[in-house]
């Protein structure tokens, strides 16, 4: 691990008139370290930089790092800097540290009344998820061990090579115009979107654009539609702006819905491709009805995309959008699922006419995403490889879907019925009878398997038990494990229930 650099200016207290010069230094560098500010390994800016920002001689800077070097504090040699010890004296490790005392403030004070607004009251966590360990059946992560890493790379490098001061200037609040433009193509291609690139905003994820669509569409109070069960994050951000969430049950065909349950709604949450976290694909009958629903109620639609391009069977269904003749659905994907969560880059595709307000909205919060990370997807998608990945992957995902179900079939009869979707990077498993679905997530997770309960997702009361199983991110092997341990893990969870 490379050494930490202090490469900044250090800000030391003041110097009292009595004190001599090293001294001071002395003492303040050596406080610094004890209380943790100058960590441990970190290097010292060099006397020269110290003798020029606190305009002392430099032999006053040299006397005062002998001290230091001398009492085990700093080590290093002239010429190669000089570093904080990884191994401090003994003595050290005994000294608490002094609190601080911040101006206006007395120590042991009264804490200071944080005036929160009504959002930052309704706000909670909604929590990353823990990818240190891949390991059956993580759901919503794809194969990042298959990732082209190295193609990334090389595009990034060249990019940067030839980074013009545009590049490093920045955009138009709703993105890179040739992303855009090639996000457009691929939707209208691939995805059967209705739109051109002056509709298409760049957001961070699904997560801003459900953010950035609350906050210009719903007040607090406003009634809004969304699966149950449904994305728990989308709910965090109705429920932060105050919204009055109206669950609607999933069958088989999708989200069900009838003119009272959509009376008053603003806005209807809806992910027709893939089902969140059922997997059900919407039929087109279904789709046509939400689409009719909407207009009588003036509502508009969120259409959440966030994986359908991993499909399996049946026909290439698509999107919503692009039966919308009325410019009531706002069609949102992301890359997260389709190259790497951790780019961070997604789209939202707006009605024509609502793209100033997204375009002001995106003005006065981010700005715009990071350009240079833009310019590296525009040229992945551009040169073809966003659709050779997602062709390879999507033969790996069909194959790992299929030791899924094989597994299930051999291993867990009797105790999971795991159901065969058309799309998607996850499925959901339905419970034999007397088995809780926290039991068996926890009993998986003692034995290395990792499961979502369905009724994190369910606003009520779930008429019936199931589990969310991830399979992109595990090999075939890891699958054939994790289908192991599961059904011993359910056989106990049913024993302790019984």
């Amino acid at each position: 691990m490379p050494k930490r650099v202090t490469a900044f200016e250090l800000m030391l207290p003041a110097r009292a008139s009595e004190t001599p010069a090293y001294r001071w230094i002395y003492a303040a560098l050596r406080t610094e370290i004890l209380e943790g500010r100058l960590r441990r390994g970190s290097r010292l800016p060099s006397s020269r930089d110290l003798a020029l920002q606190y305009r002392l001689s430099r032999g006053t800077i040299v006397t005062a790092f002998e001290q230091l070097k001398s009492e085990g504090y700093i080590e290093g040699t002239i010429g190669s800097g000089s570093y904080v010890s990884e191994v401090l004296p003994e003595q050290l490790l005994q000294v608490t540290p002094a609190r601080a005392e911040l101006p206006g403030f007395r120590n042991g004070g009264r804490r200071a009344q944080r005036n929160f607004s009504e959002y930052a009251r309704r706000l909670q966590l909604f929590p990353p998820p823990d990818l240190r360990h891949s390991r059956a059946f993580r759901a919503n992560v794809p194969a990042l061990d298959l990732f082209p890493t190295t193609l990334w790379a090389r595009i990034a490098a060249r990019r940067l090579r030839t980074a013009t001061a545009t590049l490093l200037l920045g955009c138009d609040p709703l993105g890179y115009r040739p992303l855009r433009e090639a996000i457009a193509d691929y939707l209208q291609t691939s995805r059967g979107v209705r739109c051109s690139f002056e509709q298409v905003a760049i957001v961070s994820g699904v997560q801003e654009a459900l953010d950035l669509t609350a906050r210009l569409f719903l007040n607090p109070g406003d009634r809004l539609c969304m699966e149950n069960p449904g994305y728990v994050g989308a709910t965090r951000v109705f429920e932060a702006i105050g919204a009055q969430v109206v669950p609607a049950p999933v069958d088989g065909e999708g989200m069900v819905l009838d003119r009272r349950s959509v009376r008053g709604a603003r806005l209807i949450y809806v992910t027709p491709g893939h089902q969140f976290p059922l997997g059900i694909t919407m039929s087109l009958a279904r789709r046509l009805h939400l689409l009719e629903l909407a207009e009588k109620s003036d509502a508009l639609i969120f259409e959440d995309d966030y994986d359908s391009e991993y499909r399996y069977s049946g026909r290439p269904i698509p999107a919503l959008q692009g039966l919308d003749r009325a410019g009531r659905v706002l069609y949102a994907g992301t890359f997260s699922k389709t190259l790497f969560p951790s780019l961070r880059l997604g789209f939202l595709v707006v009605p024509t006419d609502l793209v100033p307000i997204f375009q002001s909205a995106k003005a006065v919060t981010n700005r715009h995403a990071p350009l240079p990370d833009q310019a590296v997807l525009c040229d992945f998608i551009s040169e073809g490889h966003l659709g050779r990945h997602l062709r390879r992957m999507r033969e790996v995902y069909s194959e790992r879907l299929s030791v899924l179900l094989e597994g299930a079939r051999q291993r867990l009869d009797g105790l999971l019925e795991v159901s065969s979707i058309e799309a998607g990077l996850q499925t959901v498993g339905w419970l034999g009878a007397g088995i809780d679905d926290e039991a068996a997530t926890r009993a998986a997770a003692a034995r290395q398997v990792e499961v979502i309960p369905l009724s994190w997702y369910d606003r009520g009361r779930p008429k019936r038990k199931g589990l969310q199983l991830g399979f992109a991110a595990s090999t075939p092997n890891e699958i054939r494990r994790g289908v192991r341990e599961l059904a011993l893990a359910l056989e106990n969870a049913r024993r302790q229930s019984g």
